[in-house]
């Protein structure tokens, strides 16, 4: 297995005669397989929330959600499943899944009932995904439907940040109308993991199966981005690296020297990770520069081989006395996913603040950005929502997570879910 890496530039023509110029570059990476290669095993945990909240119908269907992917696991794939309410019991040792049969009876046996303690939840299954995690692809789903009222959501943050240096993806689902999304959010961000909605009850097989789908074509774990840059580079001060593709996450950066060290975690395989990096270039001499460079370094389950480096791609541009611009139109494209965004967030802000017309324009701005993109299911659910606080109404707290998800991804129709 082995990465990919590609970079372009918003524009890789710089004016001379600016004392400063703004740029943003793409960075494109994805892992790819070769002929001698093996299918990485899976160490999947299920952490399920089984507190009262999950009446009959939604334990159900979560339960039938967890026995299809029982039925999806591969004879070196491992298995452990965490149920919690207001405290967490391992149901599933982490085990190879011989004996199909007893384990879904298992699972089929949760019942509802008690609160909602996510951290002891994430605690114990990040503690048992820990056990069956060398030489695989580890990965957790925690599905809840509620607020973390009997813990603490400081120390499921916490929590996140253990699963990734366990090099342990954490994604989470949120079931229902009443979890916390931004608590979710952080903790799948922190993790280098994904924020699902299941608003209905059906949804949740479908959104189970989509997650089971991409843990599966992972090829490469624990990576990390390594830009070098000249010192006439400086990166934005806010925020200044950003994932887009396939979803959007605001990535946290750590200095190393002259390095700008960013995890992302798993890289799957034919599958791009799209980073964005915000930056200023102070006034260049005329001719080609190399401005800095990317790297990446990576584990591969597969030869079993840690701290893998990657040949160093250089970051060129051209000082132009006559300056013509050279825009990238892939990268403008990256521009607008990450504006889609911080537009919406801003947006949520001021809804937060009770400032209903001013997130309402913002909402709005950011449709019309979706519109740009051609994300019309985006652009339908942002629109909608500005409608409704332009009205004098509420969000729902439905609407609200549906508009967290729509500025985090590309909607796909109704239809096609």
């Amino acid at each position: 297995m082995k990465v990919n890496l590609e970079t372009s530039l918003s524009d890789c023509n710089i004016d001379v005669n600016q004392s400063s110029s703004q740029r943003q570059l793409a960075i494109s990476l994805w892992a790819t397989s070769e002929a001698s290669d093996r299918i990485l095993p899976l160490n999947l945990c299920l952490i399920i929330d089984h507190s009262a909240s999950m009446r009959t119908q939604a334990i159900d269907k979560v339960k039938e959600a967890a026995n299809y992917l029982v039925d999806g696991l591969g004879p070196n794939d491992r298995l452990s499943v965490v149920a919690f309410n207001h405290h967490a019991e391992l149901i599933v040792p982490n085990q190879y899944v011989d004996d199909i049969y007893t384990v879904k009876e298992t699972i089929s046996r949760l019942k509802s009932s008690g609160g909602t303690n996510i951290d002891e939840g994430m605690k114990l299954g990040i503690k048992t995904s820990a056990l069956g995690k060398e030489d695989r692809v580890s990965q957790i789903f925690l599905l809840t439907d509620g607020e973390n009222e009997h813990g603490d959501n400081e120390r499921c943050l916490k929590l996140a940040q253990v699963a990734a240096e366990y090099n342990i993806t954490l994604n989470t689902l949120g079931f229902g109308s009443h979890w916390n999304q931004d608590i979710l959010e952080q903790i799948a961000d922190l993790a280098g993991g994904t924020l699902c909605y299941i608003e209905q009850p059906e949804q949740a097989l479908t959104e189970f199966s989509r997650l089971f789908t991409r843990a599966q074509s992972v090829g490469l774990t624990n990576a990390y981005l390594i830009l070098e840059f000249i010192p006439e580079v400086r990166l934005a001060e806010l925020k200044p690296i950003a994932q887009v593709e396939p979803e959007t996450v605001e990535l946290t950066t750590q200095t190393e020297e002259n390095s700008y060290i960013v995890r992302l975690g798993d890289l799957m395989k034919d599958i791009s990770r799209v980073v964005l990096v915000n930056f200023y270039l102070s006034q260049l001499s005329p001719g080609k520069h190399t401005i800095g460079t990317i790297q990446v370094r990576y584990d591969d389950p597969c030869s079993s081989k840690e701290a893998i480096l990657s040949e160093k791609m250089p970051v060129i541009v051209e000082g132009q006395p006559s300056y013509e611009p050279l825009v990238d139109a892939n990268v403008q494209r990256s521009i607008l996913t990450l504006a889609k965004y911080r537009q919406t967030q801003l947006a949520e802000s001021k809804l937060n603040e009770g400032d209903r017309a001013g997130a309402a324009t913002l909402l709005q701005t950011a449709a019309k950005t979706a519109l740009e993109l051609g994300d019309q299911g985006a652009a339908t659910v942002l629109q909608e929502n500005a409608t409704t606080l332009q009205a004098g109404e509420e969000l729902s707290q439905a609407q609200r997570k549906k508009t967290r998800i729509a500025s985090k991804t590309i909607l796909q129709p109704q239809n096609e879910e």
